[in-house]
């Protein structure tokens, strides 16, 4: 796998590719890194989960029933 990333200052593109790529397929996708970066952006910001809090005082966990079907 090859992976490049490049500031674009004309339309057209050359890659240069290694010999064990030959007589294979190949697939080619180019996009606006910007836009990528934006979405992860939104993603990142921490937030809050607020659960419904559990009084779990005398519960023990049976492993037997939980696996039970």
């Amino acid at each position: 796998m090859i992976r490049t990333i490049i500031t674009v200052d004309k339309n057209n593109l050359t890659l240069q590719l290694p010999d064990d790529f030959l007589g294979k397929q190949v697939e080619v996708i180019a996009f606006i890194i910007e836009e990528t970066k934006a979405k992860v952006t939104n993603l990142s910001k921490s937030k809050t989960f607020s659960a419904i809090k559990l009084d779990t005082n005398g519960f023990k966990f049976n492993r037997d029933d939980a696996n039970e079907r």
